[in-house]
């Protein structure tokens, strides 16, 4: 039996590559489901086809209406990759305006396993509030993948995003997953 991942991608420099974020989850067994902010959903909605096509899935970035039925499969696991600065500070603040953060908060207390790792540069990192979220976040027994096992902040207009290492967020699910 496939485990189902939902991939949860933020408006942050790598969204842009979240194709590459699939195919690595895939290539690790994953049955990815793909969700993104509405923000990191506009940057893909000319090639939405494209995404649809690579997980087998549509791909969310709003809320369902009441009545509708959940079009995507229960998840095994989650992985918010790349996960912004201002969706980690809403999310350690509890608040769960998106489809994309209300997912993962609620799941964290349902027993599913979730993980993040951002991509932000180290001036939005200084801001007293990411140390904050980032403990608040690791305190619901999220794992956050910051630093030489995730990803470590950039110096500003230095990012890479191509260079986003999904293979460190998915071997982080995969740890996770396996209790360790």
């Amino acid at each position: 039996m496939t485990r189902v991942l939902y991939l949860i991608a933020c408006a942050a420099g790598p969204a842009q590559f979240v194709d590459d974020g699939v195919r690595a989850a895939q290539a690790d067994g994953w049955d990815v489901c793909l969700i993104l902010t509405p923000s990191a959903a506009r940057w893909w909605e000319p090639r939405m086809p494209d995404l649809v096509e690579l997980t087998g899935h549509p791909v969310r970035s709003q809320y369902k209406l009441p009545w509708e039925k959940d079009q995507l499969p229960k998840a095994d696991a989650m992985l918010v990759a790349p996960m912004s600065c201002t969706t980690l500070n809403k999310w350690g603040a509890g608040i769960s305006d998106t489809l994309a953060i209300g997912l993962p908060s609620e799941a964290v207390h349902m027993g599913v396993p979730v993980a993040a790792m951002p991509y932000f540069n180290r001036a939005q990192g200084a801001q007293p509030a990411v140390a904050r979220s980032i403990a608040v976040l690791r305190e619901q027994g999220v794992l956050v993948l910051d630093g030489p096992d995730g990803y470590e902040s950039h110096q500003p207009k230095q990012g890479n995003p191509r260079a986003y290492p999904w293979g460190n967020a998915v071997a982080g699910v995969r740890r996770l997953v396996a209790g360790g």
